[in-house]
């Protein structure tokens, strides 16, 4: 049954992943998700439905529009291929748990929110709020199907506590963090608290720590400056998934 549910799952975030192409393409400009069709962005050409096929269409076509032959980014099967483990490995690590389809919908809002912060860096609303809204019931119907309280409890504990810490960090120094990463601590606040409160300071000191460590690097290569300002959204995302794929072993390793 579990290897049934991981794949599954990973189909899905292969279908998904298609999808948040056209959400990470569109979104960031106040764009329909949903008309009109994809199309080449060099050419213009709709693309039709045998090119459209998760990751195999762009290894077929060897990352070309078949029409004019313009190079399309990698990105689109990295995301496709992301989306597909990200799904499947936290299926692994929920099984048949009633709140699987409301993590399932927050792991596809990370991989949107990504690299629309590593390019533009925003996090949209457009992103944050439907996730919120989508899951925060879907959450809630888990809770009501497992009779487990306690989690949703948490849940409201951890998202009001990483906000209010965000919130506070961001009115010290707003030119530090953007608005957008404290909306969305919120959100991961809510989904690492339904693991628990513990999951919740395991996932920020984790986005604190690799983001620490990636702008050192950077700035030892020289691609950055003390004063440069790196996305923090992506390391959000980050300390996120770690604490849901492996903050039990984590949180026992450490004595927790």
């Amino acid at each position: 049954m579990t290897a049934l549910l991981v794949s599954a799952c990973a189909v899905l975030g292969l279908v998904v992943g298609s999808f948040l192409n056209v959400v990470i393409a569109r979104v960031p400009k106040k764009e329909s998700v949903v008309r009109p069709r994809s199309r080449c962005p060099g050419c213009g050409a709709a693309i039709a439905p045998r090119d459209n096929v998760p990751v195999l269409s762009w290894l077929a076509l060897r990352g070309r529009c078949r029409s004019c032959g313009e190079r399309i980014s990698a990105r689109y099967p990295l995301v496709e291929v992301t989306t597909a483990a990200l799904f499947a490995l936290t299926a692994l690590r929920l099984g048949l748990d009633a709140a699987l389809p409301a993590f399932l919908v927050f792991v596809a809002a990370l991989v949107a929110i990504t690299p629309i912060d590593l390019e533009l860096r925003i996090v949209p609303n457009r992103i944050v709020y439907p996730t919120l809204f989508v899951s925060a019931p879907l959450l809630l119907l888990a809770a009501a199907i497992d009779g487990d309280w306690a989690s949703a409890r948490e849940a409201a504990i951890g998202g009001v506590a990483a906000f209010a810490m965000f919130f506070v960090l961001w009115y010290v120094s707003p030119k530090g963090m953007g608005y957008g990463d404290v909306r969305l601590s919120g959100v991961i606040g809510m989904f690492l608290g339904w693991l628990g409160l513990w999951e919740v300071a395991l996932g920020l000191f984790l986005a604190f720590l690799s983001a620490s460590v990636i702008g050192v690097a950077l700035m030892a290569a020289g691609r950055k400056g003390r004063r440069d300002v790196i996305p923090f959204g992506p390391f959000l995302a980050l300390g996120a998934v770690l604490a849901i794929l492996a903050g039990d072993p984590l949180l026992r390793w450490y004595g927790v």
